[in-house]
Parts: C-alpha cells; structure tokens; sequence
C-alpha cells in the first residue's frame, strides 16, 4: 500500500514540502508507504481540451512530470495534494498540472482516497483546500479529512514546524488517510469491490 503526494509548490523543499513530510512520516509509522512528487518549478502547460488523453491515458504534451505522475498514479492507493498559497488561491502550476492529470485519466484515481494541504503565511489556505478538493469528487475518490481543516500557516519551514496545531493536523490526517487505505484493502480482500460507474448520460445546458 502506497500514497502518492505532489508538491505543488516551486521550491521544492520548502513550506508544502515540509506540510506533506508530516503526513507522509506519519503514514509511514502506520505501515503505508510514501512518495512526495515534485511537480517543479518550470512552466507548466494549461490543458487545451484536445482529448487525446480519452484513449492514450496520457497527455499528449510532454515536457514536464504530469506524464510521469501519472504513471505512478497507476501504482498508487492514495493522494495527498499539497499547495503553497500566494494569491489566495493554489498555486497556477498545481491547478494547470490537475487538470491535465484529471482531465481523462481519472480512472486511475476513482475509488483511492485523496486528501489536499494548503500552506500559506496568513489567509487563503482553507479556500486553497476547496479547490483541489473538488479534482477528488470529480474522480469518485473518497476525500479524507482531518481534526480541523487541512491547512497550516508559516513563510518559511521552520514557522510551519512552530504551528503546532497545524503539524497535530496533519499527522492526523496521515493516521486518516492510513486507516482508511487499509480499510478498503481489507474490504477488497473479503470480496468488497468498487462500484461500477454508469456511463453515457451527457446533458448540454445550451439550447
């Protein structure tokens, strides 16, 4: 059993990655493994809709991790997404590196828990976690929380080790998103499978 982070932010051991450390140490102590994905700090490209990823299971532009994401999504029982807050909102690169990742690949994510994180210094960071929270219900996968919103404040690494009540929630985030990893593991072992999804029902508004 395994979970798969992204760090969303540009600087790539810096305030998220140390916010998504605490989850992952503490999914580790409980049995789950864990890797944090670097999305970088290079442009990313926005999705265009082309959908070239319906039947490739890939984005068609290259260039940058999202390909390589994926590909660890397919191995993955879990997500956490991590974001910095800079302008209220997560950050550009994450959102333009979701949509891309989500946009027709959500199979490999339906049904596995996900869970996002949001840093910022002083204010953004609850409606940070709104948006990314919204790529889990659109790919049927079961949003794990926490004891309190899953955010922590502090411009630096070390202010986001100070917030104490934000470290205790993410390590209970991490105790969380472990246990119910290993609750659906145990379902599926007794027979329990994922629901099939019903298909084919598309309404255009316009008319």
């Amino acid at each position: 059993m395994n979970v798969l982070l992204l760090n969303g932010s540009p600087h790539e051991r810096g305030c998220t990655y140390t916010a998504l450390s605490a989850v992952a140490e503490t999914m580790e102590h409980e049995g789950i493994s864990t890797e944090i994905f670097w999305a970088g700090n290079e442009p990313v490209q926005d999705c265009v809709d082309c959908g070239a990823c319906v039947t490739a299971h890939a984005c068609a532009f290259g260039g940058d991790g999202v390909n390589v994401f994926l590909a660890k999504a397919k191995k993955a029982d879990g997500f956490v997404f991590g974001t910095p807050v800079y302008f209220s909102h997560p950050t550009g690169s994450i959102l333009s590196f979701l949509d891309r990742t989500l946009y027709g690949c959500r199979d490999l994510f339906a049904h596995k828990p996900g869970a996002a994180v949001a840093v910022a210094r002083r204010a953004g960071n609850v409606a940070s976690v709104d948006v990314l929270n919204k790529y889990f219900t659109l790919a049927q996968m079961p949003v794990v929380s926490s004891s309190y919103w899953n955010v922590v404040f502090g411009q630096t690494p070390d202010e986001v080790r100070q917030d104490l009540e934000g470290m205790q929630i993410l390590r209970n985030l991490g105790r969380n998103m472990a246990w119910l990893i290993k609750c659906i593991e145990a379902g599926r072992a007794q027979g329990l499978l994922a629901p099939e999804r019903e298909r084919g029902a598309v309404t255009n508004f316009m008319r």
